[in-house]
């Protein structure tokens, strides 16, 4: 069963999917935007999950498990499968079980969305 960042955190991706929020120069946040957008920055703002992303990102499958991640990181199972919640939970990724294991593959739109709000 594939569990998807919609099920688990819907417009935690995109801090502007609704009329509340605006790209941050054009007019102000308004205070659930901001939330959003912060839930979304603190997801990202650790150089291990920004690795995460960018090795997902870059991999020809666009997607990981956790013992590829373990090794690149150089964490342990238990620390990486934290990282990928978070991740998952804030619509970044999305996991997919495969009887023992999951995969982990990037949300395409999840960093234009959030470029879109900083840089538009």
């Amino acid at each position: 069963m594939a569990t998807t960042a919609s099920t688990l955190a819907p417009a935690l991706v995109d801090p502007c999917s609704t009329a509340d929020c605006a790209p941050l120069v054009e007019e102000r946040i308004d205070p659930a935007g901001a939330e959003r957008l912060a839930l979304a920055l603190k997801a990202i703002a650790d150089p291990a999950r920004l690795r995460v992303i960018s090795y997902i990102a870059g991999s020809p499958q666009h997607s990981a498990c956790v013992g590829d991640l373990v090794d690149l990181l150089e964490l342990s199972q238990g620390t990486v499968s934290h990282h990928l919640k978070i991740l998952v939970d804030a619509g970044f990724l999305t996991r997919t079980k495969r009887a023992t294991y999951s995969d982990y593959e990037l949300v395409p739109s999840a960093l234009d969305d959030l470029s879109r709000v900083l840089l538009t």
